[in-house]
């Protein structure tokens, strides 16, 4: 956990890689902001039904990681709805490689569009914005591992991940679901 209370990357991933579960930690993220930002319902508790189904074949997670995925929902809630734009991607620190950095961006987008296509399944009418949002996301996805660890690169790195963020953001304003009420956005826990 980070200072401010919230779950941070190292701590997920470490949890994953003990409990045996096939799932990279920015792509549970992904997963969670996709579904959100589509339009999921924050009253909605299916969530950890997909999850199970997604990547444990249907098998519930084990406790440990099921509390980690309901306090990583909640974060991306609270975040998203914070009006000083606090939303960040759950991605390793910057002291880490730009290789595994560029991976686990890749890994958070992919998350991202499985997300978002399992919430928006039936309802395919979106803005040009979040079509271009969807294109650039896929793109993302495939870009190389076979990456230089140089300025430039960090720096299209850095600009990239914002870009990702801001564009979680469009969709959610498009196309989210806040919860009935402000009180109701307070007690996310």
């Amino acid at each position: 956990m980070s200072e401010n209370n919230e779950v941070d990357f190292a701590t997920v991933q470490a949890l994953i890689t003990t409990q045996d579960v096939k799932i990279h930690g920015s792509e549970l993220h992904g997963v969670l902001t996709g579904l959100i930002c589509a339009g999921y319902s924050f009253e909605d508790q299916d969530y950890l039904t997909m999850i199970n189904d997604m990547f444990n074949n249907g098998e519930t997670l084990p406790n440990k990681l099921q509390v980690t995925v309901k306090l990583l929902f909640s974060q991306v809630w609270q975040n998203i709805l914070d009006d000083s734009y606090s939303f960040t991607l759950l991605l390793p620190d910057d002291e880490d490689s730009l290789v595994e950095r560029a991976h686990a961006l890749g890994a958070w987008v992919q998350g991202f569009n499985l997300g978002f296509g399992l919430q928006q399944k039936s309802s395919a009418v979106y803005s040009e914005d979040v079509k271009e949002v969807l294109t650039d996301f896929a793109d993302i996805a495939n870009l190389s591992d076979e990456i230089e660890e140089d300025e430039t690169t960090e720096q299209a790195y850095f600009e990239i991940s914002e870009y990702v963020r801001i564009s979680a953001l469009l969709c959610f304003t498009e196309l989210g679901t806040p919860p009935e009420s402000k009180e109701a956005s307070e007690t996310v826990h």
